[in-house]
């Protein structure tokens, strides 16, 4: 099976890598950190919408792109690059389900965290799968991006709304993870190439190699991972990559962290940006522990 990239794939991701450094580059994400504003930018998300993101997978017949998940992982990584804000997996999933998601008009957020935990609950026109958007109580966040909100009672916690969707979910956001996971490996590859201790960069040191070797490994085997599972569709891939994923993205942060020394845990830096958000991803539709229990299943069915 050939997981090479075809041009016109090539194409598709260098264009959303250049529509987001134009549209939410890195002066873009600090203004929203450290502005205050609302979590999800609307005319941004508009803009995606006429990009064709959220209908990316949705038929041509129904106006949307017609393209499939390899085509979509692709987006998902540059969308996980640039920190991207928002209920991006939802909206997507639920492109031709809830009226203007698909054109970026809704925003949509779904239940997908473990525990009654939504994010962006009170940015959002609907919950995917579920009628109405229910009351919640905010509570403190741990990425400054992503406000959380407590739902409880009926219809409330992780297995609320369609099953289908949570494998195209857990792939969607171990794009997102891998994105992320390839972009702490640049800001530290940088940052060890420009710091200088004892009159060379600290890149030359080999602690800071192995390091930035092991970041390397474990983000293109994550990659990898999520391209091969976004051919075949078949759920213990899907499960195999968002465990590869979350790894590659909350370790390949927490080594970014250790490349950049006392300045990487400064607010001004973007690491622990980038942490932040990998841990929530980490729980959201496959956590490890479903992941595991996923691959477990598929081993003990699968005949010696």
């Amino acid at each position: 099976m050939d997981f090479q990239l075809t041009q016109d794939q090539r194409d598709l991701r260098a264009g959303v890598r250049s529509l987001l450094a134009g549209r939410y580059g890195r002066e873009a994400l600090r203004a929203a950190v450290d502005g205050g504003g609302p979590a999800v930018d609307r005319a941004l998300w508009r803009e995606l919408g006429a990009a064709g993101f959220f209908a990316l997978r949705l038929p041509e017949s129904e106006g949307g792109v017609g393209l499939g998940l390899p085509e979509a992982v692709l987006v998902f990584e540059e969308a996980g690059r640039a920190l991207l804000p928002g209920p991006l997996v939802a909206t997507h999933l639920a492109a031709g389900v809830v009226p203007g998601a698909a054109s970026g008009e809704a925003v949509v957020t779904a239940f997908d965290l473990d525990g009654p935990l939504v994010a962006y609950l009170s940015e959002s026109d609907a919950v995917l799968g579920v009628d109405g958007v229910p009351p919640g109580e905010p509570v403190r966040s741990t990425d400054p991006l992503t406000p959380l909100h407590a739902v409880r009672g009926a219809g409330a916690g992780p297995g609320a709304g369609p099953r289908e969707y949570r494998d195209a979910g857990a792939l969607l956001t171990a794009a997102l993870q891998a994105g992320s996971a390839l972009a702490t490996l640049e800001l530290a590859v940088r940052y060890a190439g420009e710091r200088e201790q004892f009159g060379q960069p600290i890149g030359a040191f080999q602690a800071v190699k192995h390091l930035c070797a092991g970041m390397l490994v474990r983000a293109e085997l994550a990659r990898t991972a999520v391209y091969a599972a976004a051919v075949t569709g078949a759920g213990p891939e899907i499960a195999a990559a968002k465990l590869l994923a979350d790894e590659a993205a909350v370790q390949g942060a927490r080594d970014c962290l250790q490349v950049h020394g006392g300045m990487g845990f400064t607010w001004e830096s973007d690491v622990h940006l980038h942490l932040k958000r990998a841990w929530l991803r980490a729980h959201q539709w496959h956590t490890a522990t479903e992941a595991e229990e996923l691959l477990a299943a598929e081993l003990l069915t699968t005949p010696v």
